[in-house]
């Protein structure tokens, strides 16, 4: 579906070329690279890891109590009564299903925070790449991160412009 979108597109942009061959203006953004280079994607990517450290300390923490109750249920089992030996192991599988259930749950959490994270750097970058687009008389500008521009001129890659922009939008004094 997308490529029959940038087909349709640039057998527009080429038939139109014909009638407006001075007035056409194409640049390209990678945003995959914008999102990543620019200040506020590094600071999300760094908080990003230290919520995932945070997470994993807690895992690593349930994981080890886990390991030392299979451990002290292996080493009595010769001494535990058959009740005290079953309570033991339906300890154990409570404590398994709650450390699944946390590591869902953390997984989750990693996934929304980075979904919102993007998101909101992705929303800015857009914003920015349409006023170049305006302000510079650019007749279209075409995404480069995914694979769809097979050519371009290295003039025409704006990616180095908006993450310039989006830094000096995330600096500036907020009024």
């Amino acid at each position: 579906m997308k490529k029959l979108s940038l087909f349709l597109v640039v057998l527009s942009l080429f038939i139109a070329s014909h009638a407006y061959a001075e007035n056409i203006k194409i640049g390209s953004v990678d945003l995959i690279k914008a999102l990543n280079e620019s200040d506020s994607g590094k600071k999300a990517k760094t908080d990003l890891e230290s919520l995932i450290k945070a997470k994993q300390s807690a895992l690593d923490e349930k994981g080890k109590t886990i390991e030392k109750l299979k451990s002290d249920i292996e080493k009595q089992s010769s001494v535990l009564s058959a009740d005290a030996r079953k309570a033991k192991e339906e300890e154990l599988e409570k404590m398994i299903r709650d450390y699944q259930r946390l590591v869902a749950d953390s997984q989750n959490e990693v996934k929304k925070k980075e979904g919102e994270f993007t998101n909101d750097i992705i929303k800015e970058l857009r914003a920015i790449i349409e006023k170049i687009g305006a302000e510079e008389g650019y007749t279209i500008i075409l995404e480069g991160s995914d694979g769809q521009i097979l050519y371009k001129k290295s003039e025409i890659d704006l990616t180095d412009v908006v993450i310039k922009k989006h830094n000096e939008m995330k600096a500036a004094p907020k009024k």
